[in-house]
């Protein structure tokens, strides 16, 4: 690393920090801010630096919060901060190139501040640190003083919105970005990329973090927050008409995975001149506080993780699952929800609702790619289930794309390696294929797309597979699992209702599947005679004594008939609909017949039996005829015949098998923690103090 990352430990006693948390005020106008604020970093990310930077901040905060309310140093600080991004917005003319840089280093230590501050204190006492303003009397408030925090919030958006990350003057029409751009291709020969990219991007990433912070109240509170000022503002004033501008900014910071300027690249470089007045500035300062916290500077290794992804795609797809997951007021719904609800293709040129103020057009393509990319991470599975649950302009795009494949293929896998993830990512996945299979297209769609050496499927080695068959096998592979394992109720019944909702659809069945379905049956019915065994040697126990209470078989025995029922019903769906589509299901059927024989007298079962045992007899005398000692090609040449012979009529309908996904009531008890989880476990350069959590357990998500 550049620095020693100890001496950080150093922070408290440094002179600058100790005048910003001290007792006498500093006026927004003092020099001192230059001189704080002129310093290049790299923002330390690894978790042993970020809580040694914690630890050094607390020291600092607790300092600023016994004196700020005396002081006003910290509403100062954001005052500096706003004046910065004014004056890079609007004077272009003067020149001064050194706004963006000390509007980020301010930015920075607002939000290390911020991050103690409200994990510390409520949201009241939050708010007289932002609002005091000493006048004449020892403790008065100004009544004229603007509010801080809705100001500091709207600049954030609009630093979010408005700041392009790389050649920007190919992606805005405002003056002052060419005139940035300009000044910067004459000055660096690295050209905008290496210069202005470098700072825009860390300014980006530190807005999206320090509107994070603003909203990680909840992580300290074990109930949903309902009513929160800056909830307020952010849904209404002087934010609101930001909202579309900022989900859209955000879905395509996701889309785009910019990596992150390598470590130790900054804007502000020692020229070969000799350097001017800005550089002169910034390495003296260097010298005195900032150099302690230059972490992962020249001569540093980026992360392998860092290398791998981009931390301002990850954090801005965080903060996008927060604001989406924001719960509603009483008189207003929540205007990012309501925009991810209703956002359009860019190539849809139907007119939009005026019903909705926030609609907006993206590039659905670059959409798809970005989000069958990024299915490895708990927040794009999350994002992908609510765009395809809430947006159905997304949902229709999807089901008719002609890779479905794309998306398809990670979903599985990430159900395939369910030992490996959290049940939550598991849940998302499933719920995903639910609503994916509630279309028949779809349902079709997946027979015809061969997939060649699925090489992460370690059960058999499938040279060739459909991507319908694949998804079969992978879905009851998770029902096995979770049988033996986890025994949740929920996972059973989605996983059931994904294959009920395709089972008319099977065509061509992998005769893998074929066998994994019956398989399947033959566990269940298994488990059935063992509980059922259990049962009566208990009852049989019980009967010379009334002293213990006997166990719910009963419940058990229930639990397992209704899973029973459903495969009959998803088995008695296929031959219904698509028999002669099925040969190898039909041999599968033959080759376990005997399985199905207690439960043709069976009252919960009769009815469903009746195709089933038709379709057996049916095949069983054709067999019987064709001679002993078939070979598979043969049988199978058998079924393929028999199946054409045999009369449809002969067959009893039933109701079509669908399932619909409907999100239960209140998600908002499931889904805010799960984010603020994702948040905790994966937001760049943010540490807390685990025992300071109060919304979830550490072991959640």
């Amino acid at each position: 690393m550049g620095a020693n990352s100890s001496s950080i430990s150093e922070l408290p006693e440094n002179e600058y920090l100790q005048k910003l948390s001290g007792s006498e005020p500093i006026s927004e106008n003092d020099p001192f801010w230059n001189q704080l604020l002129s310093f290049s970093f790299t923002t330390p990310t690894n978790s042993a630096d970020l809580k040694l930077l914690e630890e050094a901040t607390i020291s600092v905060c607790k300092s600023l919060v016994e004196k700020n309310p005396r002081t006003g140093n910290l509403g100062s600080l954001i005052k500096v901060f706003l004046s910065r991004t004014k004056e890079l917005k609007i004077s272009a003319e003067c020149q001064n190139h050194l706004f963006i840089w000390q509007a980020h280093n301010a930015l920075f230590i607002i939000c290390c501040l911020l991050k103690v501050f409200i994990s510390r204190m409520s949201e009241e006492e939050l708010q007289l640190h932002f609002t005091y303003e000493e006048k004449a009397g020892p403790s008065s408030y100004g009544a004229e003083c603007e509010d801080l925090i809705e100001e500091l919030l709207y600049c954030l958006i609009q630093l979010i919105v408005e700041i392009p990350l790389l050649y920007p003057c190919q992606h805005t029409d405002s003056n002052w970005w060419k005139w940035l751009c300009s000044w910067y291709r004459g000055r660096y020969s690295g050209g905008v990329t290496s210069a202005l990219g470098d700072i825009t991007y860390s300014i980006s990433l530190e807005a999206v973090t320090t509107l994070i912070v603003f909203l990680s109240c909840q992580l300290f509170h074990k109930e949903i927050v309902r009513e929160s000022v800056i909830h307020r503002y952010l849904m209404h004033g002087r934010c609101l008409p930001y909202t579309s501008r900022l989900v859209k900014t955000l879905l395509y910071n996701f889309i785009r995975q910019e990596r992150s300027p390598p470590p130790g690249t900054h804007v502000f470089q020692q020229q070969t001149d000799g350097g001017g007045l800005l550089y002169g500035i910034a390495s003296g300062v260097a010298t005195g506080l900032w150099t302690v916290f230059t972490l992962g500077g020249v001569g540093s290794k980026a992360s392998a993780q860092l290398e791998q992804c981009s931390p301002l795609a990850s954090q801005s797809l965080l903060l996008l699952l927060v604001l989406a997951n924001l719960t509603d007021t009483p008189d207003t719904p929540n205007p990012y929800r309501q925009a991810i609800m209703s956002f359009k293709n860019t190539q849809d040129n139907t007119a939009f609702s005026s019903s909705n103020p926030h609609a907006f057009q993206i590039n659905f393509n670059s959409l798809y790619t970005a989000l069958c990319d990024q299915q490895k991470s708990d927040q794009a599975t999350l994002l992908l289930y609510m765009l395809l649950h809430q947006n159905s302009n997304v949902r229709t795009y999807v089901l008719a794309r002609t890779d479905i494949e794309n998306l398809v293929l990670p979903i599985l896998e990430i159900l395939y390696h369910v030992e490996e993830r959290n049940s939550h990512h598991v849940y998302m996945a499933l719920i995903i294929l639910l609503i994916l299979t509630e279309d028949d297209g779809f349902n079709r769609s997946i027979h015809e797309v061969i997939l060649k050496n699925i090489t992460w499927y370690a059960e058999r080695v499938l040279t060739e597979i459909s991507l319908g068959s694949l998804l079969i096998l992978v879905v009851i592979r998770t029902i096995q699992y979770n049988m033996t394992r986890t025994r949740d109720k929920y996972l059973h019944t989605n996983c059931l209702a994904a294959l009920a909702n395709m089972s008319a659809q099977f065509r061509s069945l992998h005769q893998y599947a074929a066998q994994r379905i019956i398989s399947l049956f033959s566990l269940l019915s298994k488990k059935h005679n063992k509980v059922l065994e259990q049962a009566t040697q208990s009852l049989r126990g019980s009967l010379g004594s009334n002293d213990s209470p006997l166990p719910d078989y009963a419940q058990d025995l229930n639990v397992i008939e209704e899973v029973i029922r459903m495969m009959l019903e998803i088995i008695n769906s296929c031959l219904t609909n698509s028999l002669h589509h099925n040969p190898n299901l039909v041999y599968a059927l033959l080759y376990k017949r005997d399985l199905f024989e207690q439960f043709r007298t069976h009252p919960s079962f009769q009815d469903i039996m009746q195709n089933i045992d038709l379709v057996i007899s049916f095949f069983s005398s054709r067999l019987e005829q064709a001679g002993a000692e078939l070979s598979v090609e043969r049988v199978l040449e058998i079924i393929k015949q028999g199946a054409v012979a045999l009369p449809k009529d002969r067959l009893r309908k039933f109701p079509e098998l669908k399932f619909k996904y409907v999100e239960e009531e209140q998600p908002e008890e499931f889904f805010i923690p799960y984010v603020w989880s994702l948040v905790y476990n994966s937001a760049v350069a943010l540490y807390w103090n685990p025992r300071d959590i109060q919304l979830f357990t550490m072991d959640s998500g």
